[in-house]
């Protein structure tokens, strides 16, 4: 058989799991165009994949990011506004300029939160009755009120959120932390992607050296269901597939000295070799009934508006404690366009357990000190209201899409436990003071790890790229 058959044939899931290999089948050429690929360092085998390392002393090891698709309304969470709750079904005057993108907003009245958001905690952080899990551990949060984007449609603030650009495919953030820092677990990708999102480009590595794709990851809800697809193996011994491996990456090894470079064949060869180790480190790893009953109850496991998120939680936990470098759980349901105060009970009470769940466990194990907790939208929402059907009482309004500011959120990794940071105006509306961008946070969750933003760099089509892109600025504020 020729080197281009075997090539061509390994795209194939039925000839990968024939040759034993199992998991490997998502990270083979067929499927690479389209992102689903796995795979860490292999030792610096490859140029361009060698961890550059941190720059300097880091305060964390890891990073959980926890993406909540929508874009959580930060008025009817975390900052209330006296002026906009005593005009509550009053129509007022926006501070926009008015050239200013509002599809679907015919009134705009100001729309009070239905819960009240109270101080919590010795710091007095203020957080909705809507999250009482969440306010149990306000002192170990540190809020930023103040943060804003560039974009106010999902798809492109996502991207940002999750690469830096709001267009063009760029390297995602975990394969940016995983190409300057590598993995602390040489048997798992240093990138994994719980529920992730439906653009790949949020997990994908861009022109980055392919081994730093993220892992998509969903969550098993009984025994029978894998969290990774084809992570086992056709039933052969473990010798025998050491052996199929070893010619099937001689042969690709032959084809890439042919070519010099190729970061698809570079990836696929990498994919191959975490694909065998993993198959004997990730079936434990998540099968998350090795936990406890009270650890499960504290996440939310078992309960039905939490299981699917407690699940996820609880298996990012195990997942940094294993040593993957970036964790990224998505959890969707905030995009409150209509009846905000019927829909946003229920995205919360989904939510705030797991959450908090993981923030404690996280505490109780002594890993929240070296690991950065992130809670983020892509964007917030207005404090006026949002009429869809024009007729609709105020009691069924929602909110529209907010980039000019939103609130988000670090835990641990050496920030600032108990502090709120930033502060908008009179209407929820624009920063007045603790103005930070979204390049911003990307420069400080790198700093926070060891990383200098400026000076983690990867050279593509003539020019020097990162993160952060030619912006960000390290909030020192934040930092503990």
């Amino acid at each position: 058989m020729k080197v281009t058959d075997l090539i061509r044939l390994s795209g194939r899931r039925e000839w990968l799991q024939s040759t034993g290999c199992g998991f490997g089948g998502i990270a083979l050429a067929g499927m690479m165009a389209d992102k689903f690929a796995t795979a860490n360092l292999i030792s610096g085998e490859f140029s361009g994949s060698r961890p550059a390392g941190p720059h300097f002393s880091p305060r964390a090891k890891r990073v959980i990011f926890l993406f909540m698709s929508g874009g959580p309304s930060q008025l009817d969470l975390f900052d209330p506004k006296p002026y906009i709750s005593r005009l509550h079904g009053e129509k007022i005057q926006p501070p926009i300029p008015g050239h200013e993108v509002t599809v679907g907003v015919d009134r705009y009245l100001a729309l009070a939160p239905e819960l009240p958001i109270r101080p919590r905690g010795q710091s007095g952080m203020l957080i909705s009755d809507l999250m009482p899990h969440l306010a149990e551990v306000a002192d170990e949060l540190c809020l930023m009120k103040a943060v804003h984007t560039d974009n106010e449609a999902h798809a492109p603030a996502t991207l940002q959120l999750h690469t830096g650009a709001s267009i063009d495919v760029r390297p995602s953030m975990g394969s940016w932390f995983g190409y300057g820092l590598g993995s602390e677990n040489q048997n798992l990708p240093s990138f994994i992607s719980i529920h992730a999102p439906s653009d790949v480009r949020t997990f994908g590595s861009g022109f980055l050296p392919a081994s730093h794709q993220g892992t998509p990851v969903s969550v098993p809800r009984n025994a029978q269901e894998s969290a990774i697809q084809y992570l086992q193996g056709s039933g052969t011994s473990a010798d025998l597939q050491r052996q199929r491996l070893d010619m099937v990456q001689r042969l690709n090894r032959r084809l890439l000295d042919k070519v010099t470079t190729d970061q698809q064949m570079e990836g696929m060869i990498a994919s191959f070799e975490m694909a065998f180790r993993m198959q004997t480190e990730t079936p434990k790893l998540v099968d998350l009934s090795q936990e406890t009953q009270a650890i499960q109850q504290m996440y939310g496991i078992g309960e039905g508006r939490t299981d699917r998120n407690a699940r996820a939680c609880l298996l990012a936990r195990r997942m940094s404690e294993a040593g993957v470098r970036f964790i990224q759980v998505t959890m969707g349901g905030w995009d409150h366009h209509g009846n905000i105060r019927g829909a946003l009970p229920q995205t919360c009470a989904e939510t705030d357990k797991p959450v908090a769940g993981l923030i404690k466990d996280l505490k109780m194990r002594g890993l929240l000190e070296d690991t950065l907790v992130v809670w983020s939208g892509e964007f917030g929402r207005t404090p006026w209201s949002q009429d869809l059907s024009g007729t609709s009482p105020i009691e069924q309004h929602g909110r529209e899409h907010q980039p000019e500011s939103f609130c988000a959120w670090f835990a641990g990794g050496g920030t600032k436990a108990g502090l709120t940071f930033g502060q908008t105006d009179d209407f929820g509306f624009l920063p007045v003071a603790g103005r930070v961008h979204l390049h911003d946070v990307h420069a400080t969750m790198l700093h926070l790890l060891g990383i200098d933003h400026e000076q983690l760099t990867h050279r593509h089509n003539g020019r020097d790229y990162r993160l952060t892109d030619v912006f960000g600025s390290v909030v020192k504020e934040v930092l503990a």
